[in-house]
């Protein structure tokens, strides 16, 4: 199984968009608080519509709560201040793939702390600053997924 680890998610309906995506594709999503938005929020439920009953998820206070569970685990940071591309990346089933806020991304000093471990989803637009979190979480995640449980075949896994 993959995870996806959203660290202070401050949008309730990317929070959604993207539990709904972990959803369908049997992906662990794993909110790395403090989080913008109280999980019980109209929004939220309303983005990510019936499906937080299929949802696998771990929630946690901090990240220095969550850091324990990447000891030993294979973890990728998203950032577009990063140098190597996710499709440089040979991902593997039990990998992270860990988001920042939408507004400031991962943090300078985290991202420094782990530079072997960033990646960043190319755009052809240098003015673009960005993607939307829900986006750039879908791009990753199904690149790992076609990777890993897809391979070349368009079947379900």
């Amino acid at each position: 199984m993959l995870n996806v680890v959203l660290v202070e998610p401050e949008i309730p309906p990317n929070t959604g968009n993207i539990a709904r995506l972990c959803a369908a594709t049997r992906t662990r999503l794993h909110l790395v608080g403090p989080l913008g938005f109280s999980l019980d929020e109209k929004h939220l439920k309303r983005a990510g519509m019936d499906y937080w009953n299929l949802l696998d998820y771990v929630t946690y206070e901090s990240w220095e709560r969550f850091v324990p569970t990447l000891a030993g685990a294979s973890f990728y940071m998203l950032s577009t201040k990063a140098k190597h591309s996710c499709y440089e990346t040979t991902f593997k089933d039990g990998d992270y793939l860990l988001f920042g806020r939408e507004s400031k991304g991962l943090g300078e000093s985290l991202l420094a702390q782990y530079p072997e471990h960033t990646r960043t989803i190319p755009m052809l637009n240098p003015d673009a600053r960005s993607l939307n979190l829900s986006s750039s979480v879908a791009i990753v995640l199904y690149e790992a997924l076609r990777q890993t449980r897809f391979g070349n075949s368009s079947s379900n896994p």
